[in-house]
């Protein structure tokens, strides 16, 4: 009652994309249809007209098309079947069911692959056509593209489409506020309760930041009731400005290796895998990883059971791809890419050289350890060593455990 649904706080659905889940594309139907019975429950319940629900996020979003399907399918089938008449001169829907409120909602795409990424103002910019909003919240995805193109790659790409919405933003005159979902890890973000500037840093143009389970779990309730005060009282500015051209040579370049590594590391991830503590079903996106035939028949799990698969023995997946990067490279980090050191720094410490031993030499011999000498975390190294030991001796009643030992030693699992 003191902060009302729809008003002061936000109950934002995440539905299923028809084009890609079609096993799942009903469920979007039903979802819908259920907006103006949580409005007219809202209604009761607060005695005023509040929609508690009024936007939906749409995952795996490739074109305007996509979104302006649940748009007007909302608008025009789910709220505008209220003035269709069941025959010639009979009642309308809403004579006999009553009014349908909302009569339009905001859809949010969320945009995940390079390709979109890279179009996201074109895809933003398609859908606001003939349409009068306010505003539109754009969710920019940070932990697919990084499991399939590389941090750094996911970080950059980010930064393009940022500067890419500003730019849309000041030739539509419409506000767009963009979301992204970053996790507690640096391959995924790197925002913890304790660092809330790092993200607000890296991503000053950003509206709205995802926050994941460190901060329900894993930290004090001062640290994080501090980092959200934080978070929520800092104004939006500006992207930080890049060359796009010269972020994307190093995007290439940076993929295609870590693409190579990756390929090589894979049937040693999915044997860590199957030992990370299982937390919701949840399907493989529709990715670089997510048609088998694009890897040679070689498949990967979701986002945070692969990173926990290899922070697991000691090898933080930030590392995987960096030897692509050239000084150059490093250099031009300094003004685009200023938490690369800390994301870097904070990976680091959960690095056990052990684990070279048991990678491909093909990937161990290219991992760089030169650009940090963070200390490590010997209690974590202690761990991850017992977990290689027992991937080694196959001692597979032993390893799930410590891998939940070495993740609560972390702060997080993946």
């Amino acid at each position: 009652r003191e902060k009302k649904l729809g008003k002061e706080l936000r109950l934002t659905l995440r539905v299923p994309n028809p084009s890609i889940e079609k096993t799942e594309a009903k469920i979007l139907l039903e979802t819908l249809e259920g907006i103006p019975r949580s409005f007219d429950t809202a209604q009761i319940f607060y005695e005023q007209d509040l929609a508690p629900i009024f936007e939906v996020i749409l995952p795996m979003t490739s074109s305007a098309q996509d979104v302006n399907r649940i748009y007007y399918y909302y608008k025009n089938f789910v709220a505008g079947k209220q003035s269709q008449k069941f025959f010639e001169g009979g009642p309308t829907v809403s004579d006999w069911i009553g009014k349908f409120s909302p009569e339009q909602i905001n859809v949010i795409p969320l945009i995940e692959t390079k390709e979109q990424l890279l179009n996201t103002d074109k895809i933003v910019g398609e859908y606001l056509t003939e349409k009068k909003l306010s505003h539109q919240r754009v969710f920019l995805a940070r932990s697919d593209p990084a499991q399939n193109y590389g941090f750094t790659s996911a970080v950059l790409l980010g930064k393009i489409a940022l500067q890419k919405l500003d730019e849309l933003e000041q030739k539509t005159s419409i506000d767009i506020y963009p979301i992204i979902g970053v996790g507690s890890v640096p391959f995924r973000g790197n925002l913890k309760p304790t660092n809330p500037q790092n993200c607000l840093n890296g991503y000053p143009s950003v509206q709205t930041f995802t926050v994941q389970s460190a901060f329900k779990y894993d930290y004090s309730q001062k640290e994080v009731t501090s980092g959200i005060k934080q978070i929520n009282e800092t104004k939006r500015k500006k992207p930080l400005a890049i060359d796009e051209q010269k972020t994307l040579e190093i995007i290439d370049r940076v993929s295609e290796e870590y693409i190579k590594q990756i390929s090589l590391l894979a049937p040693l991830i999915n044997r860590v895998a199957s030992y990370v503590p299982k937390r919701r079903k949840r399907k493989l996106h529709i990715g670089l990883f997510g048609y088998s035939r694009q890897m040679k028949g070689k498949t990967l799990p979701r986002t945070i059971t692969f990173c926990a698969s290899l922070y697991s023995i000691g090898l933080p997946p930030e590392l995987i791809g960096l030897n692509a990067l050239t000084q150059k490279d490093l250099d031009y980090f300094g003004s685009i890419y200023k938490n690369f050191q800390n994301d870097l720094n904070d990976a680091m410490q959960f690095f056990n050289k052990e684990s070279l031993k048991i990678i491909p030499k093909e990937v161990a011999k290219k991992i760089r350890l030169d650009l940090t000498d963070t200390q490590t975390n010997t209690e974590h190294e202690k761990i991850t060593s017992e977990i290689i030991s027992n991937l080694k001796k196959n001692e597979v009643h032993k390893i799930e455990s410590n891998v939940s030992r070495a993740a609560f030693e972390r702060k997080f699992l993946g």
